[in-house]
Parts: C-alpha cells; sequence; structure tokens
C-alpha cells in the first residue's frame, strides 16, 4: 500500500522511530530522545512524548509497521525524517540530509526485523503505563558446574619483582578535514574543519596541534603522539581500544573508515617498530552508520565482513590466524600475551544500545559471553591469568549484557587479572565487587583518558605498569600513568603567541599512586580510594581535575560529586541504577551515564 499525504505529527513519529535506538537520552530532560537529536548534542531540542496518548501512539506505530512493507513508503518515511530534522533545525540542512540517507537503510531493514510491537515501543516513549518495553528482555548466561576455586586476593609483588611496560591507546578520533584555523565553533556536530561555519556572535580559530573545543584530531598530532610514545619506551606490549574516525558521523563511507583504519594501524606499526606486538579492540566509530555491528547471523552486504576482513588483513602483524579468524567472525579474540598471561579482546558493540541491529536480538550476540566463559574456564584450568580489553565500559552496556558479565567476573575472579576500555574520552575507573555482599571489592575496569580533544579536552595517552612476567604473578595493575599535550603551550611558541611549537612536549600528568598516595592499584586500593574521595573532597577535586586530563573550568560539587562517585562504583549497569535512585535523581543520572559519545 501506497502511504497518503501525511500531517506533519506523522511525518515528526516517523522520524523519530526510524532514529530513536542510535543514542540515549540527554542529561537535561527526563523524555525519551533520539538519534538525531543526541548525535548533535542539543538538549534544548526535544520532542515530549507526554503530548502522545497512548492509544494514538500505538495507532502511529501499527501505521509505521504497515507502511514499512511496501519499498515505496521506505523512500516517503526517510523524506519525512529529512523534513522534520530541517524544520526543527536539529541541524544544518546538509547535515539532516546526509545522516537520514546513511542511516536509513540498516536501521529499517534492523526495524523490519526486529520484534518491536507497537506497545513495546510506547511503553519506551511514553512510559510504562502504556506497554512494557522486553526487546532487552533479562537472559542468563550457562556457566560451569565446576566449583569456584577458593579466593586468593593479590598480594604486592616483591621489591624489584619484574614489571610489564604495557602502552594503552583510546579514541584516536583522527579527522581528515582539520583545518587550522577554521572555526572551533559551529552548528554541526563536529567543528574545526574546512567547512565549520562560526556563528556570528563567536569567533575562534582552531589551533595548530588541537582546539578545546568539539573538535578532533589533524594527522599531525597523531603521529606526534605516536613519536614521543615510540621515544618513552621500551613497551612490552601495546593495547589499542578503537574508535579510529572523527565524530563526522553525518557524511562517512565504508571507504573512508577503510582507509582510515589502515593509515592508523600502520603509523603504529611504523613508529613503535615492527618487535612491539599491538593488540586492538573494536570501538563503536569503526563502523558506519556509526553504531552499527549487526550479528554475525547477518549475511550479505550489511553484514560486517567489510570491516572485520580488513582488520585482519591489517592486524595480522600482530595477531596469530586463530585470533584473525574469530576477529573476522565477529569482532573479538583471544591470544597469548606470554606464558600465563592471556588476553581477551572483546566487542562491546555487541553490549550497546545504541547498536540498532540488537533490535532484531539482543540475547548473547555472536555467543560472545559464552565464548569468555569458555576461554576463562580454560585459563583456569592452566593457571593463567586474563586480561580483558574493549572499548565501552560494562557498566555502560545493556542491562542484561552489564549483568551476567559482572556474574562472569564473580566466577572467575581468580583468572581475570585487568580489564582495560575507553569510550567515555575521561580518566576514571569502574568498581566490581562480590555479588553476595556487593561491599567486597574483586575487579576494576580501568578507563583510559583519549587521545582526541574532543570534547574541550587536552590530547593524552596512558601507560600501565603490571606485575611482571615470572612464577606467581599476579598480573594486576600496580600503576598507571597520564600524559597530555597541553594544547594551551602547544599552540603558541614563548615570545611568539601565534606561532605554534614545532616539537610540543607530551608531559606526565600524573602517576596515580603518588597522587593519591597509595601502595598499588588493586581492587581493594581503588575502593579505599573512593572512600578517600567521599570524606576528602580536596582528593575529589585533584580526581576530577585529572579526570578531565588537566583542563576543567569549575569544580565538581553536590549532585556532580554524586554522579561521579555513583559512575565509579558501578561497575553494573542496574548498581548505577540503584545509586542513582537512592540518591533521588529519578532515573536522570543513570540516563545521562549512559549517554555516549556518538
Amino acid at each position: 500500500m501506497l502511504l497518503p499525504s501525511l500531517p506533519s505529527w506523522f511525518l515528526l513519529t516517523c522520524s523519530l522511530v526510524l532514529l530513536f535506538g542510535s543514542c540515549d537520552p540527554a542529561p537535561t530532560s527526563e523524555q525519551s530522545r533520539l538519534v538525531l537529536m543526541e548525535q548533535f548534542s542539543r538538549p534544548e531540542v526535544g520532542f515530549n512524548w507526554r503530548n502522545v496518548t497512548c492509544p494514538l501512539c500505538k495507532a502511529l506505530f501499527t501505521i509505521l509497521d504497515i507502511a514499512l512493507l511496501s519499498d515505496t513508503n521506505e523512500e516517503r518515511v526517510a523524506s519525512a525524517v529529512r523534513e522534520v530534522c530541517i524544520r526543527l533545525h536539529l541541524a544544518d540542512e546538509q547535515v539532516c540530509r546526509q545522516i537520514t540517507e546513511l542511516f536509513r537503510d540498516d536501521f529499517i531493514r534492523a526495524l523490519q526485523q526486529s520484534l518491536l510491537w507497537p506497545t513495546e515501543a510506547c511503553a519506551l516513549l511514553v512510559g510504562p503505563s502504556c506497554g512494557k518495553f522486553d526487546i532487552y528482555a533479562p537472559w542468563n548466561l550457562t556457566l560451569p558446574k565446576v566449583p569456584k576455586p577458593p579466593v586468593t586476593p593479590p598480594s604486592p609483588p616483591k621489591p624489584g619483582s619484574p614489571q610489564s611496560r604495557v602502552l594503552f591507546l583510546t579514541d584516536i578520533h583522527w579527522d581528515q578535514a582539520y583545518a587550522v584555523g577554521s572555526a572551533a565553533d559551529c552548528k554541526d556536530p563536529l567543528c574545526c574543519r574546512a567547512d565549520s561555519r562560526a556563528p556570528k556572535w563567536r569567533r575562534r580559530e582552531a589551533g595548530f596541534w588541537g582546539t578545546y573545543s568539539k573538535c578532533d584530531l589533524p594527522l599531525r598530532t597523531v603521529e606526534n603522539l605516536l613519536e614521543n610514545a615510540a621515544r618513552d619506551g621500551p613497551w612490552d606490549w601495546v593495547y589499542w581500544t578503537g574508535d579510529i574516525p572523527a565524530h563526522n558521523i553525518w557524511s562517512q563511507t565504508r571507504k573512508q573508515q577503510l582507509s582510515e583504519l589502515a593509515v592508523i594501524s600502520r603509523l603504529i606499526h611504523k613508529y613503535l617498530g615492527p618487535h612491539v606486538t599491538v593488540y586492538p579492540a573494536i570501538g563503536n566509530h569503526e563502523s558506519t552508520p556509526v553504531n552499527s555491528f549487526p550479528p554475525p547471523f547477518v549475511h550479505g552486504n550489511r553484514s560486517m565482513s567489510w570491516l572485520y576482513d580488513t582488520m585482519a588483513e591489517e592486524w595480522s602483524a600482530w595477531l596469530p590466524e586463530q585470533a584473525l579468524k574469530t576477529l573476522r567472525y565477529g569482532g573479538f579474540y583471544t591470544v597469548e600475551i606470554q606464558p600465563g598471561l592471556r588476553l581477551v579482546s572483546l566487542n562491546m558493540n555487541f553490549c550497546a544500545r545504541e547498536n540498532f541491529w540488537l533490535m532484531v536480538n539482543s540475547t548473547d550476540p555472536a555467543n560472545q559471553l559464552q565464548w569468555l566463559v569458555h576461554i576463562l574456564q580454560d585459563s583456569e584450568n592452566k593457571g593463567e591469568k586474563v586480561h580483558i580489553i574493549g572499548h565501552i565500559p560494562p557498566g555502560l552496556c545493556l542491562s542484561s549484557w552489564s549483568w551476567n558479565y559482572y556474574h562472569i567476573l564473580n566466577r572467575y575472579e581468580n583468572t581475570i587479572s585487568g580489564q582495560f576500555f575507553g569510550h567515555t574520552h575521561l580518566d576514571e575507573f569502574q568498581m566490581f565487587y562480590d555479588e553476595s555482599t556487593m561491599s567486597r571489592p574483586l575487579g576494576v575496569a580501568f578507563i583510559a583518558p583519549s587521545a582526541t580533544t574532543y570534547i574541550n579536552l587536552n590530547p593524552g595517552f596512558r601507560v600501565y605498569y603490571v606485575d611482571g612476567n615470572y612464577k606467581g604473578s599476579s598480573r594486576f595493575v600496580l600503576d598507571h600513568e597520564t600524559y597530555i599535550m597541553n594544547l594551551t603551550t602547544a599552540n603558541q611558541s614563548p615570545g611568539a603567541p601565534s606561532t605554534p611549537e614545532q616539537n610540543p612536549k607530551w608531559t606526565l600528568l600524573y602517576r596515580a599512586t603518588e597522587a593519591y598516595g597509595l601502595t598499588s592499584l588493586f581492587p581493594s586500593d581503588c575502593d579505599g580510594l573512593m572512600q578517600t574521595f567521599i570524606k576528602d573532597d580536596r582528593s575529589f577535586q585533584k580526581f576530577w581535575y585529572y579526570r578531565h586530563k588537566g583542563h576543567v573550568s569549575e569544580l565538581c560539587k553536590e549532585t556532580c560529586k554524586t554522579t561521579v562517585l555513583c559512575f565509579l562504583r558501578s561497575g553494573r549497569y542496574d548498581e548505577l541504577e540503584q545509586c542513582d535512585l537512592l540518591n533521588g535523581f529519578k532515573g536522570e543520572m543513570a540516563r545521562a551515564a549512559r549517554k555516549t559519545l556518538c
């Protein structure tokens, strides 16, 4: 059937339906928001779904379901999306047109294959009084019946014991269109580009090495980071947790994504050398459309083989064939780093609400967590320790995925000795506790700061010091350092403010044990540090400064501090929600934390 001439309210609804799954709500609204709004970080623009009655909402979604049975109507719905985006001034007209075209085919296919019923969609948008939203219904993994061994907490290594020095890179976000002198303030989601147009009321220009604004990095800064990191070596190995492309998500192509993947992979190999092994993980920006990662049961042109196969080619110098095999299948792999230490690299896009393909099936996509259990059980049997790397921190995942991961971590706490993530662009961590009491700390997910400046940050990278390669090593993180390029000084030479430094310095911002007076960074130490933050505001404000890589304009007090402390404690998403409700935020804080950098 063909759609008749549609009223504006229906066009708006169709637009919201098409894009609501890609990003999460902004912290300033109680209403459900959708992709386009979140991707453009425009919290002042929104649609109040409480103005839509439950019967009307269900009728609208029923019409949409019927409409999408026809290919002709797909074009009409896409056209409606463009018009709503333009008329509501959600973005520049060109951005509206490009992002609609980019997202439409994959999103509509996922919507058509999903089990989304009108009652479920309206429960999400209008509220639980309108139905039950259970697309992401609870599910449980099967754990082996092998009893959990007695817990043996890590003990500090003897003085002089070997340590492994590990370079950690994440969220590079290279912008090919970065242009010195371009507008640092613009309407688009990403500025400092050749076509960025500044508002009349303000004019700041993009700096040579980077800019404190919603801007990503020029290639020269990426190369300078790698050059300095290589000089600071040697490195025992490198963890790299993804997000290569810039935030120009409305205009990306597969060809561009693959080109940038190849350029950055080869630069890392060039600067760090052939004798340093790099272990990568996949970020949410590697795909286009952004966040779009169909599970392996999706075949043909919409499968992820275009990305995974190229990754396998580019990373073949670092990974063995068995690891490349599972990388091609689902974007995850395992590999032995040293005798007694195994790495698992997870594809965290299979836990992200923003991945709209999970509307089709969100129950352990690609059987990744069940595979993880198998790897961990095998490592436990062998007496191996395991490090886990990934892009999105587990505490920001879909609730059931996060719960199952937490359960796995509890079962294999003697085996998992390190967790390393990125994605938030900030310098922080999340705690894991014994599930029976939720008070005994047993794990820490370290979240490293980004290379990119997006948003209002200094460029940075992380160094981890890990209990080294010797018999009986815990393989736990003992310490870490954060290095930054201070853009204020890098973009202007002494005595010549308009001239950038030719060889800017990457300086040590802080070393964790020295900054916080700790002996190590075991889970008990990090839990104690959180207690210090609660009692000693001076220590917390120091953390707040470091969290933003040394560039923050104001202190974090009261609600802000409570929000951050809840985040640090919540390695499981439902714990974040509980902490949220106990502090009277009515779900707002958890929704804000779930909002990712799209």
